[in-house]
């Protein structure tokens, strides 16, 4: 009869530590899609983000060259194609920078809730334990 207490809380710390594991292998898959997503998103520059940003550089130097280098003739539309390149990689960089606001925001918010999540198993933990 003494064994069957003892049996009972093996059992339930068993359960308990089931749970940890699933907790724990759910943890990590989240933890490797999470990774896979950021990794898309702000990982190392790809070889077409390096291509798109040397043909910006590209064209603003040859611009500039060529608006001193031209003459009157081409100064002016010179200066006005490397001003509306730099105005459209501004514009590509405000947009990234977006990008990257809304999934920080979209991570901080996943977060919030899974702390809430667990917040609400601590306190049923407490009263089914009897603590206030």
């Amino acid at each position: 009869m003494a064994d069957e207490p003892a049996c009972e809380q093996a059992d339930q710390i068993e359960s308990e530590l089931d749970d940890l594991r699933k907790e724990l292998e759910n943890f990590q898959r989240e933890k490797e899609r999470v990774r896979a997503i950021v990794g898309k998103i702000g990982g190392v520059p790809k070889t077409r983000v390096r291509l798109v940003n040397t043909l910006f550089i590209l064209v603003v130097v040859f611009s500039v060259v060529a608006s001193v280098v031209g003459g009157h003739k081409w100064q002016l539309p010179m200066i006005e194609l490397a001003a509306v390149t730099l105005s459209v990689k501004i514009i590509y960089l405000i947009h990234a920078q977006m990008r990257i606001a809304h999934f920080e925001f979209w991570i901080l918010s996943s977060l919030e809730w899974r702390i809430n999540e667990v917040m609400k198993q601590v306190r049923q933990l407490r009263k089914d334990l009897g603590h206030p």
